[in-house]
């Protein structure tokens, strides 16, 4: 008779709750937060869904009171050590790269009168974050752009997968750009310019220093009148043509008239470039008249000037 009664009263208990301890720090890739991503040894319900996981690159703090709910709602042997028991949830993401929504702005701008050359700044953009693996999809719609203002609007669509459809707002204006040659590595004093020490990139028209060389025919074969440095803009005021004579060097001095000419050597008495004047002692004579540079160690004096 007492085994009967034992054995009623062990099936009128309820059953024993599963043991389980705190996961204090969670890290999910899942849309969805689960029983098992809080709780260590949730047993058979350890896939059961408790709600929605946080946003890609956001988190979740599941506080004490909250974490005893769910252990008591779930069947779960659990109580709290002290008051500061929590879960930490966070979900990876990354964030939608700028360049993409730019690049799909300007081809919907491009057929409202957008220049090839102009640039598309955004304003106040906040990248949306979609899931560290998943693969999103970018659409532009609505896209307007006010010829008066150069201000554009648009309404950028974000699908990824494990995240709802996200429609943003951007807006941002277009900037008129210009060329500008900069160096395309440090340039010495006195250093000759070469086709490969200069490249071409586009700056906004308001950032265009004065005298600031746009061409390269401007500044290939000049010399350096001052140090620059990689990327740095290329002035015309920092350019001269490259000395062709140096001051005390020996250069042949040439005398042309009509159906003659005469050779001498002579000694400049200064630096000078291609085309410059400059004096020049004739070694025989010594005597000191001016020429003009022609080519390196060469100058003409007399009537062919």
């Amino acid at each position: 008779m007492r085994t009967l009664l034992l054995l009623l009263l062990l099936a009128a208990a309820p059953a024993r709750a599963e043991l389980a301890t705190l996961r204090p720090f969670v890290v999910v890739d899942d849309a969805v937060l689960r029983l098992g991503d809080i709780f260590e040894g949730a047993g058979p319900r350890a896939a059961a869904v408790l709600g929605p996981a946080p946003a890609p690159g956001a988190r979740l703090v599941v506080e004490a009171p909250q974490l005893l709910a769910i252990a008591r709602s779930q069947g779960i042997g659990w109580r709290p050590v002290a008051g500061a028991d929590r879960v930490v949830v966070e979900r990876p993401g990354r964030a939608v790269a700028s360049a993409e929504v730019v690049a799909l702005l300007r081809a919907a701008l491009r057929h409202q009168g957008l220049e090839e050359e102009a640039e598309v700044e955004l304003q106040a953009f906040a990248p949306p974050m979609v899931p560290q693996a998943a693969f999103a999809q970018l659409a532009v719609e609505g896209a307007a752009l006010d010829a008066a203002t150069s201000r554009f609007a648009a309404v950028l669509v974000v699908a990824a997968e494990g995240t709802p459809t996200l429609r943003l707002r951007v807006t941002g204006r277009v900037v008129p750009t210009v060329p500008m040659l900069v160096a395309a590595r440090r340039l010495a004093l006195g250093e000759v310019v070469g086709t490969g020490d200069v490249r071409l990139v586009r700056v906004p028209a308001s950032r265009l220093r004065p005298g600031a060389a746009q061409r390269a025919d401007q500044v290939v074969g000049q010399a350096m009148r001052r140090p620059a440095g990689a990327d740095q803009p290329l002035l015309l005021a920092d350019l001269a043509q490259p000395v062709a004579v140096e001051r005390g060097a020996t250069v042949t001095m040439v005398y042309e008239a009509p159906g003659m000419q005469l050779t001498a050597q002579g000694r400049a008495m200064e630096a000078a470039a291609r085309g410059a004047a400059v004096a020049v002692m004739n070694i025989a004579s010594r005597q000191v008249v001016e020429a003009v540079v022609v080519a390196p160690g060469r100058v003409r004096v007399g009537a062919g000037r």
